[in-house]
């Protein structure tokens, strides 16, 4: 299993027992969804290694305990702890309407209500406050803000995403 086919679930951050369990902070907000799992991938030294799961339950809000086969002493537990943990792609609930996994629009087209064709999504940038789509128009970089004001449109099936920015804002970038 590549990275690429995964996405980040949450990161192992302590060890709940001196059985091996381990506590898993979630990177969602429904924890409920990863409660029953039969595996994951746990990030060990750029590989990601399958884990099959004996058992887990919600802890508190949005950590998960669990406690993983073959993972019976604290030196094991202590072994994963600060480990990233993934699933596979298909794990991931459909979304509808105008909601959207950043994976899932890079590709997509961005398509401007006032100026049209904006470009293609290359990446979604979301190291800053605000996260950004990453656009490129022909070798130009353009930087549109995700935010809900600004995003009219998914168009999953033409791979489309309509936007209708601030007057100025495309320009900054063309002219």
């Amino acid at each position: 299993m590549k990275k690429e086919d995964c996405f980040y679930l949450g990161k192992i951050v302590s060890k709940y027992s001196f059985k091996g369990e381990l506590l898993i902070k979630l990177d969602t907000d429904e924890p409920e969804l990863y409660e029953n799992l039969d595996a994951m991938f746990i990030d060990l030294r750029n590989n990601l290694v399958p884990f099959f799961i004996e058992s887990s339950q919600l802890h508190k809000s949005d950590l998960l305990r669990v406690r993983f086969e073959d993972v019976d002493t604290e030196a094991d537990a202590d072994a994963l702890i600060k480990c990233d943990v993934y699933l596979p792609l298909e794990f991931l609930p459909k979304l509808e309407g105008d909601k959207f996994y950043y994976h899932e629009v890079i590709g997509f087209k961005v398509e401007d209500i006032n100026h049209g064709t904006v470009g293609t999504i290359v990446s979604i940038n979301d190291s800053t406050a605000q996260a950004l789509f990453e656009i490129d128009r022909d070798g130009i970089e353009i930087l549109i803000p995700m935010n809900d004001e600004f995003i009219h449109k998914i168009d999953r099936a033409n791979k489309t995403v309509f936007v209708e920015t601030p007057e100025g804002l495309i320009e900054l970038y063309i002219q």
